[in-house]
């Protein structure tokens, strides 16, 4: 979710909640359609990544008349080093202007670099160069206190302009003015003005691409009825560029998904603990080396406070187990390596399953992890995906206690969707995964 590849649940001043259900349309004409973007894993320290970002490209935009306007389809394609962040370059305003963004399924308002504070090269967008651009006053509904389904910390500034603050579990934040503007992704293809932040203040260079259930995500305002991505594997060697798919509308490559059902809340489920607009699955239970884990499936669902919900998050880089259910593997864990476990050590203090031993020797003991959803989808992690290189010869398993977060939610990060298209059919309510090679789709 967020600028931080280790904080990517946003926590907001007031909880950002999300939902709806809205498509990518022709300026005149409504039509459904399918865009395909490279995703780039991507790490969100600037001090190693800024330097490798193209410099924003400005298009112009020179309309056909509306009977010569078709469906078209824009590929964009950065390399970087690899860390767990997926990072997507989407051009925005008119003339459009390439904005590197975090896409995010676990948050719903957008938001671009506004400003010049980043170092060169990398791109901010400029508000003055696009004529699509506009600020939103105090007055706009959005910048009320509260309404339904979204709540972000808003104010009038001394301008009289809606000014938001976005702030992050690991301290980083974002802050400007909501606005409104265009994506542009041809010359006949662009989505009418969404509803965006405009940072002028942040903590990291890059934007954040909402695409929760919420009614201002991206997804929403946009009305795409179905997006799907697939996340390459990691590399750990030095100067590789893996980069995997990216679609908006229908993928070509769904025939062999396999669905499960998203779990969704209504009005009247507010509840403490409860993300209602976060894709939520029913997961019912975890296996380690062909062994099923003694977890009850309700410890994987909302409780009567809202603890408990499964998730799919592209923005949270680890998977997160309240602790109910982090025991239980832990422990099964320690049964079959616990001698080699590092002991006392915790890498970013979150993941304290960590090894500096014989990886490939750790790996064959763990063996594969699988997730059990309902209609006997299973989701298989292979054993040689189980552990993350941390640095410094250390690895860790991909899994955390969400209490390490301040969460009481099952989060499924994008560590364990790698090698993997998820889909989320939104017009149907359900998340679909298949298998694949995401590093050479990417290519």
């Amino acid at each position: 979710m967020a600028p931080s590849s280790l904080c990517n649940i946003l926590l907001l001043f007031f909880l950002l909640f999300h939902h709806v259900n809205l498509s990518l349309q022709h300026k005149h004409n409504s039509t459904s359609f399918s865009l395909s973007f490279p995703l780039t894993p991507l790490s969100l320290s600037s001090n190693n990544t800024s330097k490798m970002l193209l410099p924003s490209m400005v298009l112009k935009r020179n309309p056909s008349p509306p009977q010569q306007r078709r469906t078209s389809s824009y590929n964009y394609k950065l390399f970087f080093k690899y860390s767990m962040a997926l990072i997507v370059n989407l051009p925005i305003g008119t003339p459009p202007q390439v904005q590197p963004m975090v896409l995010d399924t676990g948050s719903q308002l957008s938001w671009i670099q506004c400003h010049n504070k980043a170092p060169p090269p990398t791109p901010s967008f400029n508000p003055s160069l696009s004529s699509t651009f506009s600020i939103l006053p105090c007055t706009h509904p959005v910048c009320k206190p509260r309404i339904p389904d979204f709540t972000l910390p808003t104010s009038c500034d001394q301008n009289r302009l809606c000014h938001y603050s976005y702030f992050y579990a690991d301290g980083t934040y974002a802050e400007g003015n909501l606005v409104r503007e265009e994506f542009t992704f041809s010359r006949s293809l662009f989505t009418p003005p969404l509803i965006l932040g405009c940072a002028t203040e942040s903590t990291d260079p890059r934007g954040i691409l909402g695409m929760n259930r919420g009614r201002l995500s991206f997804a929403s305002q946009s009305k795409i009825t179905k997006f799907s991505y697939c996340v390459p594997t990691r590399q750990n060697r030095l100067g590789s560029q893996p980069t995997g798919l990216f679609y908006l509308g229908n993928n070509p490559n769904s025939v062999g998904f396999r669905y499960v059902e998203m779990l969704t809340f209504g009005q009247g489920q507010r509840m403490p603990n409860l993300d209602p607009l976060a894709y939520t699955v029913a997961l019912q239970g975890i296996r380690i080396g062909g062994k099923r884990l003694s977890i009850s499936p309700a410890v994987f669902r909302a409780d009567a406070g809202g603890s408990g919900q499964t998730m799919v998050d592209s923005g949270s880089e680890f998977t997160y187990l309240v602790d109910e259910a982090y025991d239980k593997l832990r422990e099964e864990v320690v049964r079959v390596v616990g001698p080699r476990i590092k002991k006392g050590y915790v890498y970013g203090d979150i993941a304290d399953m960590c090894f500096d031993g014989n990886v490939m020797q750790i790996k064959r003991l763990i063996g594969d992890m699988v997730f059990e959803f309902e209609k006997g989808v299973d989701v298989v992690i292979p054993k040689e995906r189980v552990l993350a290189d941390v640095g410094g010869g250390v690895h860790c398993v991909g899994i955390a206690s969400s209490d390490k977060l301040g969460a009481a939610s099952n989060i499924i990060g994008n560590f364990h969707q790698q090698n993997l298209w998820v889909e989320f059919d939104l017009a149907n309510r359900r998340v679909g995964f298949g298998t694949a090679d995401c590093s050479r789709l990417g290519k």
